[in-house]
């Protein structure tokens, strides 16, 4: 399958179309509903159909779905509805594949809901920055998530993880001083765990696996290495599937500033929705 190339998607411009957004926050997912299984809809007059999750970042122990900066704007002028999750924390007793299970909980409920804020419940595509990264990964690969809460993966049809470092847990955990290498074992749990809750590990044919751009910052040695471990995975699959390093970017600005105007990476992920959408 062939990469997505930045020259490709640079020539692209992005069309806004400034509009009135409307917000419904707080929206429960599980029932009966608590704080952190709830998720927020921004969504205008002219959505066109295309529904984006976004799955916040905080090491899977912080963060809130209201942690979104730009996106809603960004997303709403060019006809999106983002929807953005809560999900449980692990100072909640959960585990992260139970966040996981959260995650394809929301998806179930944009499945069944989003139609009603303008959306196409057939053309989800599925994001999230760091945590949220490890987190759209693995239930975009792991497809046991969807089939969970009675869906499949046909109805994702793009994935856009951001800066993540956990797409191979342990390799992470072998090439991180020990320090670190201890706090990922101990969120991650034992070996089999580890293994389970990596996306590299659920790269396979046949699958209904959705194409991924996988954005991460030009210049951190571990999310670069983990995002073409990640693509090669995928690609070997028959996946269609990118790595695309962003220069000028930290972690925390690479995230900050997607929806920004002019900014590159926010470019590359809208023409790669467009493509993988077909709209």
């Amino acid at each position: 399958m062939r990469a997505i190339g930045l020259a490709m998607i640079l020539a692209v411009g992005l069309p806004a179309v400034a509009g009135e957004m409307r917000v419904s926050r707080d929206v429960a997912y599980a029932d009966p509903k608590t704080e952190r299984q709830t998720l927020d809809v921004y969504a205008g007059e002219g959505a066109r159909g295309r529904p984006d999750v976004w799955i916040h970042s905080g090491g899977w122990q912080a963060g809130d779905k209201k942690d979104v900066g730009h996106k809603p704007r960004a997303f709403v002028d060019r006809g999106y509805v983002l929807v953005s999750v809560n999900y449980r924390l692990l100072k909640d007793g959960v585990t992260i594949g139970e966040m996981a299970q959260d995650v394809a909980a929301a998806l179930r409920w944009v499945h069944d809901h989003v139609a009603d804020h303008g959306g196409d419940p057939k053309a989800i595509c599925v994001t999230g920055h760091s945590a949220g990264a490890q987190l759209a990964a693995l239930v975009c690969t792991d497809d046991r998530y969807f089939k969970g809460v009675k869906l499949d993966l046909t109805f994702v049809r793009a994935s856009v993880p951001v800066d993540g470092d956990t797409y191979d847990v342990p390799m992470q955990i072998a090439t991180v001083e020990e320090r670190r290498a201890g706090i990922y074992r101990k969120k991650f749990g034992v070996e089999a765990s580890r293994r389970e809750r990596s996306a590299v590990t659920h790269a396979a044919k046949g699958k209904d696996i959705p194409p991924f751009l996988i954005l991460h910052v030009a210049g951190h040695a571990e999310t670069r290495a983990q995002s073409d471990r990640l693509a090669d995975a995928l690609r070997d699959a028959g996946v269609p599937a990118s790595a695309l390093p962003v220069e000028g970017k930290t972690h925390v600005t690479l995230n900050a500033d997607l929806g920004q105007p002019d900014d590159k990476a926010t470019a590359a992920m809208f023409e790669f929705f467009a493509e993988a959408t077909g709209r």
